[in-house]
């Protein structure tokens, strides 16, 4: 049974690996055996993380925003280990205004790297996988797919894009052996989380209130997901967005 969630000698690409949720998913990963590669732009940032990860881990240079770096990052991964098992499409940002309040290039902002770039990096992924008859990727949502926000309507688009996306690209590469499924996680305790409750109001409180846990999540409760979806144990699961909030959306 152990086999079954066995990672040794595969190649994961984690994007936006230096920290938050794509680090917890890197660090369970990594502790299943697999070489993990943290793309990002912030080689600094990256030490941290790869200290973390022990010497199963490596940096590339990443920008969601530009179509060429994530083609090239992707690209690099594969050629420098001869091969590329997993991509966690995890990069991502938001700006929180009212909608009325947004401009395009907020909204561009968001979608450009919450959306069109796990989009490029998926359809960078695809050949080398299919080269090696199977592979998996796991792109991250947001509860924001199942619940609105006033001052999160890029967010919301781009995350609910991200779970139809999903179901397409799995219907697309059942035929070559590549499991594609979404993670929704609830509410996390990251920089990005950290930054909404200073600036929505009474968001704390409610979340505490709403959640059966009683916590927010950490980033390391992302671990034991990642390793499923990326390991032979979830290679009959294909298209699925999979809650990680605690039961928040579960409780009236």
């Amino acid at each position: 049974m152990a086999d079954m969630f066995d990672l040794t000698g595969k190649v994961a690409f984690v994007t936006g690996g230096n920290g938050g949720i794509g680090l917890g998913m890197a660090k369970g990963m990594a502790g299943a055996g697999a070489t993990i590669v943290i793309a990002g732009r912030n080689k600094t940032k990256a030490q941290s993380a790869l200290k973390a990860l022990g010497g199963r881990a490596e940096f590339v240079e990443f920008d969601a925003l530009d179509e060429k770096s994530c083609k090239d990052a992707v690209k690099k991964t594969a050629e420098k280990f001869g091969r590329l098992d997993i991509l966690v499409n995890n990069a991502g940002t938001t700006v929180r205004k009212q909608p009325q309040d947004l401009t395009t290039e907020d909204w561009n902002l968001v979608m450009t790297t919450n959306l069109t770039s796990a989009f490029q990096c998926s359809q960078a992924a695809y050949p080398h996988m299919k080269k090696l008859g199977a592979g998996k990727v796991i792109n991250i949502g947001s509860m924001m797919t199942l619940f609105g926000a006033a001052y999160a309507a890029p967010y919301a688009a781009s995350k609910g894009g991200i779970v139809q996306m999903t179901r397409a690209m799995a219907t697309a590469w059942a035929k070559d052996n590549i499991q594609v499924n979404s993670i929704l996680p609830g509410w996390i305790d990251t920089d990005l989380t950290r930054a909404a409750r200073e600036q929505v109001p009474g968001l704390n409180e409610r979340v505490l209130a709403r959640t059966p846990a009683q916590r927010w999540g950490k980033p390391d409760d992302f671990g034991g997901i990642a390793v499923f979806l990326a390991s032979p144990a979830s290679d009959f699961v294909s298209g699925a967005a999979i809650p990680i909030d605690g039961g928040y959306s579960i409780q009236a």
